[in-house]
């Protein structure tokens, strides 16, 4: 005998499915990590400062 299935049981879970599998999708295209966006911010802090250091100061 055939086992019984719910299909609407079945269509929500072949929708999260499919939710899940477009979320891990644009995690690995767009996604990074915070410690990678933390060591980004660092470098960008640090080469802005390093930038800062070298300007001349003009007396006018």
């Amino acid at each position: 005998m055939a086992e019984i299935v719910n299909l609407r049981a079945k269509r929500k879970e072949a929708a999260r499915k499919a939710a899940r599998a477009k979320g891990d999708e644009n995690a690995a295209k767009f996604g990074r990590t915070k410690a990678e966006r933390d060591v980004q911010k660092a470098r960008l802090d640090k080469a802005r400062t390093n930038l800062d250091g070298h300007h001349r100061e003009t007396e006018s």
